[in-house]
């Protein structure tokens, strides 16, 4: 065994075993923690198989802004997770019909490459020759060029999960002063002011 097979196994087996603990684990911040991991040693085995630049931009993407950024509302939050948990078997014949579905395109996947193995030269895209440019321009020239469009429909998914977050995750508080940009445009001299006659010896 080679010393980059050796890593690589070493790497596999981390990011396995921390994507298990993501699951299994019940405090939310330890799963944060966990799904660094993740990140961390999903980023290596990139980099170990060439595709540094995406080893890279996981670390500085998804570690550097999207898991600490997810750590850091789930502590400064205030979120009942056992009252979100409530509602988990409500929505378990979903999830499980969305599992299914997902289980029978990986089947159908692997197993048409599985009898056809001609099948997935069809419909991969021929691998750019590296010698006289880097990774990351042979990867932007195929993202821009052939997969310009899909790259603009994940965008646009992305940007409405992030909507879809803000809007379930944003809470009104009642004890919290908030400004009235109407009300105060709208305000008079009238409402402005109130006065009051203070008697003699006694306060407001």
């Amino acid at each position: 065994m080679g010393l980059q097979a050796l890593f690589f196994y070493i790497f596999a087996f981390i990011a396995v075993a921390s994507a298990l603990m993501v699951i299994v684990a019940k405090n939310p911040v330890h799963s944060v923690l966990f799904l660094i991991t993740v990140f961390v040693n999903a980023a290596a085995l990139f980099i170990i198989a060439g595709a540094e630049y995406l080893g890279l931009l996981l670390l500085v993407v998804y570690v550097g802004a999207v898991a600490v950024l997810f750590l850091f509302v789930v502590m400064m939050l205030d979120i009942d997770f056992s009252e979100l948990r409530s509602g988990l078997l409500r929505y378990a014949p979903i999830g499980a019909l969305i599992g299914v579905a997902l289980l029978a395109e990986l089947i159908i996947v692997v197993g048409g490459t599985m009898i056809s193995p001609e099948l997935s030269g069809n419909i991969t895209m021929p691998m750019p020759d590296l010698a006289d440019k880097s990774s990351a321009a042979a990867l932007g020239d195929i993202i821009y060029t052939h997969y310009a469009y899909f790259f603009q429909v994940a965008g646009l998914i992305l940007l409405v999960a992030m909507i879809g977050a803000i809007v379930l995750t944003l809470k009104h508080r009642t004890d919290v002063k908030r400004q009235d940009i109407a009300k105060q445009v709208a305000r008079t001299r009238i409402s402005a002011h109130e006065a009051v006659k203070v008697k003699p010896g006694q306060g407001l």
